[in-house]
């Protein structure tokens, strides 16, 4: 199965930056390609959770939605992709772990192509891969600015 992900260190504790990446809304202060997105359980974040997004994926809108599988304050969110479409997420994670005064972050993206995404889906990896340290970086920017120090 095809993955994208990378590590970045985050200046701020890891109970702020878990709390940060907990609430997917906060997913559109980092993902540019995001137009959208909103919880659509009640309740606080945890293991069941459903996100429902519009993003635009190389040039075409397309509705997700994403449900927590895992939950683990303050090191560990599982999700996988609900919707239907050439490619989605099988799996898909963030690590965290304490470094320093601040936060190693991990992240990936397990891709699963179905019908015609199946052949895609090595070549999306790829794509989204070759991104991926950039958009680490962009998730570190997003949590430092919003994210009060200490």
């Amino acid at each position: 199965m095809p993955r994208a992900g990378a590590s970045v260190i985050i200046d701020r504790p890891i109970e702020a930056v878990f709390a940060f990446l907990a609430d997917g809304e906060n997913d559109r202060s980092f993902s540019d390609r995001l137009i959208d997105i909103r919880k659509a359980t009640p309740g606080p974040p945890g293991e069941g959770t459903v996100y429902v997004s519009t993003a635009k994926d190389m040039g075409v809108k397309a509705e997700h939605e994403f449900r927590i599988t895992a939950f683990e304050p303050p090191s560990r969110i599982r999700w996988t992709e609900a919707s239907k479409g050439p490619i989605t997420v099988r799996d898909g994670g963030y690590d965290l772990a304490p470094s320093g005064a601040g936060t190693e972050l991990t992240y990936f993206n397990d891709l699963e192509g179905h019908g015609i995404g199946k052949p895609l889906a090595g070549l999306v990896a790829r794509r989204y891969g070759k991104g991926a340290p950039e958009f680490a970086q962009r998730i570190k920017a997003a949590i430092e600015t919003h994210v009060p120090a200490g």
